[in-house]
């Protein structure tokens, strides 16, 4: 996902926009897509590179969990998704969250890289048994609400604009805690 245009441009046109408005009222949690191996180890879309930044943005969440930070983090990286995964780029989008470089490397080879893998086999083993295939693939309430693949919204009944997913978690939110949301 880290390397995927599908997910920069999810990113950057919905998800960010709609969680600047409701990251209080969700539990948010990025999950990835690829294939687990027999050796423990994962493979990716787009290749080993995106694997690497896919661990560094699993290393961030699990670092940092407010999502306000990793996402800014993923987002940042995902703008320059090519140049993934470059150090300075890396320090460059740690430095504008707050995030120090040290943690996310300390994450990401800890145990010899063991547990950074760890993390992205749990993540795409996580996106595998709720049937996600596609980056980028938005759930809301245990189901899929929106897709952005090939360049395209698909699959968006309720809308794909930040205002509509808005609408949607205010909803939910005021429905889950018995009020009536008009």
């Amino acid at each position: 996902m880290s390397k995927c245009p599908d997910a920069r441009d999810c990113i950057e046109e919905l998800v960010v926009p709609a969680m600047a408005n409701v990251s209080d009222k969700v539990d948010f949690k990025m999950s990835y897509i690829g294939q687990t191996t027999e050796d423990d180890g994962v493979l990716c879309m787009h290749g080993q590179t995106e694997c690497l930044g896919n661990i560094l943005e699993l290393c961030a969440a699990s670092e940092y969990p407010d999502p306000k930070i990793y996402l800014g983090f993923t987002r940042c990286l995902s703008l320059r998704y090519d140049e993934i995964p470059a150090t300075s780029l890396i320090k460059d989008c740690a430095l504008e969250y707050g995030i120090e470089f040290e943690k996310l490397n300390d994450c990401a080879s800890r145990d010899d890289g063991a547990f950074g893998m760890g993390l992205l086999r749990d993540s795409v083993t996580r996106s595998a048994d709720l049937g996600v295939k596609t980056s980028c693939t938005v759930r809301l309430n245990n189901k899929a609400r929106c897709v952005r693949e090939s360049g395209k919204w698909k699959d968006c009944d309720d809308g794909s604009d930040p205002d509509d997913l808005v609408k949607d978690i205010n909803k939910l939110y005021a429905e889950a805690r018995g009020w009536i949301y008009i």
